[in-house]
C-alpha cells in the first residue's frame, strides 16, 4: 500500500504544466508549488503532466527540473516525476558505474519488483542505454555476486499463489545441504533463489526452518568480513518480507553517522506508491518512532518537504 495523498479533484494535466512553468519563471523557483503539484499525483498524472508541458513548451520536464533545481531535492524530484520503470532503470545502471557501483540496489530492483515490471524495466534499460540490463550487469560485476545479480535482473517469475509443498520440502533439504557445505553461490542456491516464486520460496523457507530448528537467516551470520553472507540474507529478505529489507536500510540510513540520502530518497520514492504503508508500521514497530518524524529530524529545506509530502497521508 502507498503512502501519497492524491487530490480528490486533480486539475487537467496542462493545467499542471503551465503552474510548473509558473513556478520556472520569475525571480527565483517556487519549490512550494512544485512540491505541492508532482509530490501529489501518482505516476499516471505525473506522465500526462510530463506529456502535457513537453507538448506546450517543447522541453521535457525533467529538462525543467535539472535548470532550475540542485543538490539532494533535484535527485529526489527528478527519480519521484520519472516514469517507474524508467526510474528503475536509471538506479540500475547508475548502479552499474564505478563510483556509484551497488549490488545491493541492483538486487533490491531485481527482488522487491513484480515480473511484468522488472521486465518493463530491462525493456526501458534498451530504449535509454542502448544496451540490455544483463550485459551491464555481468560485465560490472563478478565471481559469486555476477553468479546471482544476471540471473536475479533477468527473472521472469511466477505470481500466481500456487505452491508446490513436495518441491518446497525437497529444495528446503537443498538449501540446508549447501548452506552447511558453505556453498552460497551454488547453481542449486542461484537456481531457486533467481527462478521460483516468492510464495514457493516462503514456502521453502517455512519448510526449512520446520525441518532445522532455525531461519535461514540465522543461518547465514552477517560477517563484515564476508559481504556474500551479507547479501544472501539481503536477498532473502527483499524476496519473502520486503518490509523488514527496507526499515533496516532505512535505519541505517537515518541512524549512522550523517544521513545516507542516496538511501533515504531511494526507498522513499521507489516505495510511496507501493509498499510505503507497511514499512512506516514496520520502521514504528521497530524504533518506537514514526517515520515522517525521523525523517523530519533528519532532512531539511525542501528536500525535507517533498521527502514528508510522500510519507505522509490522510490517516497520518
Amino acid at each position: 500500500m502507498g503512502s501519497i495523498k492524491v487530490p480528490a479533484n486533480v486539475p487537467p494535466p496542462e493545467e499542471d504544466a503551465e503552474q510548473l512553468r509558473k513556478a520556472f519563471s520569475g525571480l527565483g523557483t517556487d519549490e512550494g508549488t512544485i512540491i505541492r503539484i508532482l509530490a501529489h499525483r501518482n505516476a499516471a498524472q505525473r506522465n500526462l503532466i510530463r506529456d502535457a508541458y513537453a507538448a506546450a513548451y517543447g522541453e521535457d520536464l525533467v529538462k525543467g527540473l535539472e535548470k532550475e533545481l540542485s543538490g539532494e531535492f533535484l535527485r529526489a524530484l527528478l527519480l519521484w516525476t520519472l516514469d517507474p520503470a524508467e526510474r528503475d532503470a536509471r538506479l540500475a545502471n547508475e548502479s552499474t558505474k564505478l563510483l556509484t557501483a551497488s549490488n545491493l540496489v541492483l538486487m533490491e530492483i531485481a527482488c522487491t519488483r513484480s515480473s511484468s515490471h522488472l521486465f518493463k524495466v530491462r525493456q526501458t534499460y534498451h530504449v535509454m542505454y542502448k544496451k540490455s540490463l544483463e550485459e551491464d550487469v555481468a560485465h560490472h560485476t563478478t565471481g559469486d555476486f555476477r553468479k546471482l545479480l544476471v540471473p536475479l535482473v533477468s527473472a521472469f517469475r511466477y505470481e500466481g499463489d500456487e505452491v508446490n509443498m513436495t518441491l518446497a520440502k525437497s529444495e528446503a533439504k537443498i538449501l540446508h545441504d549447501k548452506i552447511s557445505d558453505k556453498a552460497y553461490a551454488d547453481e542449486e542456491v542461484v537456481r531457486i533463489l533467481t527462478t521460483r516464486s516468492k510464495p514457493q520460496i516462503n514456502a521453502t523457507l517455512n519448510h526449512y526452518n520446520d525441518l532445522f530448528g532455525n531461519l535461514i537467516t540465522k543461518e547465514l551470520k552477517e560477517d563484515p568480513k564476508n559481504e556474500l553472507y551479507s547479501f544472501l540474507r539481503a536477498t532473502i529478505k527483499c524476496l519473502t518480507c520486503p518490509e523488514k529489507y527496507y526499515e533496516k536500510t532505512l535505519r541505517k540510513a537515518i541512524k549512522g553517522l550523517g544521513t545516507d540520502e542516496n538511501a533515504l530518497t531511494r526507498v522513499i520514492v521507489t516505495q510511496a506508491e507501493v509498499d510505503l504503508q507497511r514499512i512506516k508500521e514496520e520502521y514504528h514497530k521497530r524504533n518506537d518512532v514514526l517515520l515522517e518524524h525521523a525523517v523530519a529530524g533528519d532532512t531539511s529545506g525542501d528536500y525535507g518537504k517533498l521527502l514528508l509530502a510522500l510519507v505522509r497521508n490522510e490517516d497520518d
